[in-house]
């Protein structure tokens, strides 16, 4: 029985920031010797739970935000964490930990069942990060304010700035911001989906991932005892699953770049997925090689009949990346079939008893 989902997924991203970080994070390359825009594997899996609780239109789990005050009446950050139950989607697909302070409390704690890479250049060389130069201009309208302060903080009157600007060709309306960087070209990421954990819930006293009072409420509302080589289990009602495996597929196959540091929009299109139960080959099927002729050129490639792996390529990929399955239905087919990968699992009876 296979108990793991490897998926590739090939993004085509257009001038555009995943995440900021002097305009938009990279990392360097030591071969190639070049940046490389890329997105946190935590901002994508942010964007895969907000694709599926807009799919069941749910409201993410809410969090609590702890903050203390000492004796001075200063305000200091403290614990943050979510409601730990997976009754939430949100929760049970994420994960969560809690950890109360000083140790009076236990820490009860999920590991994700999805693992998540960061989003990627396919290759150094097909991923870059040019600079543009913008301005921040409201010099069209009459009614800003304008304030100018000097060493010593005091704000200048009308005429102390008029004369301080003679000889000056200086707008205080406009804002001049140069070498903004922004990420373009093919990305690659990665996600495998643990199905023994995708379900279940480990009922464990020494390593808690839930409470007795969330236990119990799980056990009410049809979550069942089972046993799994995690150990004693609560395992989701099939309504559950039969609810939550289509929203998950479509959000693995459909997800965007969605946070508040996601600017220049970019459609971030989806050219290919791949799905397969084995690591090493799902890392073959999407892949770039590098030029014949030019060792600062890469050639992205599909895989599009490996065995062991199975490809789904876009119209958009054509353009491209030189392919002959490409279909108007493949991230359709590819939903699909995740669907039935999570469905066909045994979740209730993981020990064959």
């Amino acid at each position: 029985m296979n108990t793991t989902i490897y998926i590739r997924t090939l993004k085509r991203a257009e001038h555009t920031v995943f995440c900021v970080a002097d305009g938009q994070k990279t990392y360097f390359d030591p071969q190639f010797r070049v940046a490389v825009p890329y997105s946190s594997g935590q901002q994508v899996k942010r964007s895969l739970i907000d694709a599926l609780t807009n799919a069941i239109n749910e409201v993410p789990a809410p969090t609590t935000f702890l903050f203390d005050v000492d004796k001075d009446g200063k305000m200091k950050e403290g614990e943050v964490y979510a409601t730990c139950d997976p009754s939430s989607a949100d929760q049970l697909f994420g994960g969560w930990m809690k950890a109360g302070k000083g140790g009076v409390e236990r820490t009860i704690k999920r590991r994700s069942p999805l693992s998540i890479s960061a989003m990627r250049g396919l290759h150094p060389l097909l991923a870059g990060t040019p600079t543009e130069n913008i301005s921040f201009d409201r010099s069209d309208r009459p009614n800003n304010a304008v304030i100018v302060r000097n060493e010593k903080g005091e704000v200048l009157s009308d005429e102390q700035i008029a004369e301080l600007l003679v000889g000056k060709d200086r707008s205080l309306s406009r804002k001049w911001i140069p070498d903004n960087k922004r990420a373009n070209g093919l990305f690659v990421q990665d996600m495998a989906i643990d199905l023994r954990r995708l379900f279940c819930v480990v009922q464990n006293p020494l390593e808690p991932e839930i409470t007795k009072e969330t236990e119990q409420k799980l056990i009410e509302n049809g979550w069942k005892e089972t046993e799994t080589v995690f150990g004693k289990c609560l395992v989701a009602p099939k309504s559950v699953r039969e609810k939550l495996i289509p929203a998950l597929a479509y959000a693995i196959v459909n997800w965007t770049i969605t946070s508040n540091q996601s600017r220049t929009f970019s459609l971030m299109e989806t050219l290919a997925v791949a799905i397969s139960d084995n690591a090493n080959k799902i890392a073959n099927s999407i892949r770039a090689k590098l030029h014949e002729e030019d060792d600062r050129k890469a050639v992205p490639i599909v895989e599009e009949e490996l065995l062991g792996v199975e490809s789904y390529v876009t119209l958009a990929a054509s353009g491209y990346i030189r392919t002959k399955k490409e279909s108007a239905d493949a991230l359709e087919k590819a939903q699909q079939r995740l669907v039935d990968l999570m469905m066909a699992f045994d979740y209730e009876n993981q020990l064959g008893n």
